[in-house]
């Protein structure tokens, strides 16, 4: 039996910018870079989850200056030589379907650490390392960088950096960008109470602290067209008492949405280490944070985390829990998992012309363990 209509592939506009459906590349760190490049593992990673049928196909972070890296191996775009590898990615994404867009990030104090298969830590400056920056002097944990303390020049020069890495999305083709303010990078460090000690203008209150955050969304939407839409992805909670919490979120979201912010995107975490069960993992835990920002803020919601049932994401965006469905090890387990969920909930999709062969002998969808 076929739905009347799926909700999660229905499509959705934002601005002027129409997605074809409802699911939405989520940013996933390849550590495949060098000097930032985009290479040949990037155009095919996000490629194929574009002729896989996602409907915005995200980067990983990709960073705005050399420093704000997580890792040496991490994708860039603070300088213009980052655009042509990144529009030849944009462009097959374009021709497939898929809008393309940019995860604009600084990593803060979690800078100049080892890609994950090499363990974990920091880099040392001879290996290729350097010293972070952060709103304090506090590491994340004993085995990372000890950062620098960001003065006033230092978080100017950054806002710099955040617009002038928009204006090169803009000219690699990019037709969306995601804020990172989540998951215990720069912008994140900047709203926690539990990392955020300054008692300048930039820290403290709930005005001072969220600073930053408005100030990034400031100058990225002054260069970046109106007619183009602008996300933000945030941790909803830092599941620490004292810390950066879902209220906070609320009251956050409706102050980007009036900076021209369109969309949260809603995961949570990351900003101090957590004691192992502190944060209740499984499928759609962070949903609920999106369906509270979506509801209480008035904006539009990407929900994350374990969501891997077609059933899942079809109830989430059908019961107005979220508007978009963001996927990673779903998407990493399976490219194509768009066109087998549509198969799944008996939608109407189209697969890509070279592999209509297949659809022939109605495949049936493959549900993935969960993780």
């Amino acid at each position: 039996m076929r739905l009347a209509m799926s909700a999660l592939f229905s499509p959705f506009r934002l601005r002027d910018v129409t997605l074809r459906n409802r699911i939405v590349v989520s940013p996933m760190c390849e550590y495949s870079s060098t000097d930032g490049f985009a290479n040949d593992w990037h155009f095919v990673h996000l490629g194929s989850r574009a002729v896989g049928g996602a409907a915005l196909v995200l980067t990983e972070a990709i960073a705005v200056t050399a420093e704000g890296r997580i890792s040496p191996v991490d994708l860039g775009i603070w300088q213009d030589a980052h655009v042509d590898a990144l529009a030849r990615i944009a462009h097959f994404c374009n021709d497939h379907g898929a809008a393309w867009g940019t995860q604009l990030a600084h990593a803060g104090r979690k800078g100049s650490t080892k890609a994950p298969w090499d363990g974990s830590g920091a880099v040392a400056p001879g290996d290729g390392g350097w010293t972070p920056v952060a709103p304090g002097t506090d590491p994340f944990d004993p085995s990372y960088p000890v950062p620098a303390a960001l003065d006033e020049a230092g978080i100017a020069a950054i806002l710099r950096a955040f617009a002038a890495a928009a204006e090169r999305t803009l000219s690699a083709g990019g037709s969306a960008i995601e804020l990172h303010a989540a998951h215990g990078y720069l912008v994140h460090q900047f709203l926690s109470p539990l990392v955020n000690r300054r008692t300048d203008r930039w820290g403290g209150s709930f005005e001072n602290r969220t600073r930053f955050a408005l100030e990034v969304a400031r100058s990225v939407r002054r260069v970046w067209p109106e007619r183009l839409p602008l996300f933000v992805r945030l941790s909803a909670t830092d599941w620490l008492p004292g810390g950066w919490d879902v209220e906070q979120s609320v009251e956050l979201a409706k102050l980007l949405g009036a900076e021209g912010v369109d969309l949260i995107d809603t995961s949570s975490g990351g900003a101090v280490p957590t004691p192992p069960g502190t944060i209740p993992l499984g499928p759609l835990y962070q949903t609920p944070f999106a369906e509270r920002i979506r509801r209480e803020a008035g904006i539009a919601t990407g929900a994350v985390g374990l969501i891997n049932e077609p059933a899942d994401a079809e109830a989430i965006v059908a019961d107005g829990r979220a508007d978009l469905v963001f996927l990673a090890r779903a998407l990493l387990r399976d490219p194509y998992w768009p066109y087998f969920a549509a198969r799944a909930l008996g939608a109407e999709t189209d697969w890509p012309k070279q592999y209509r062969r297949a659809v022939g002998d109605r495949p049936t969808m493959r549900v993935p363990a969960r993780t």
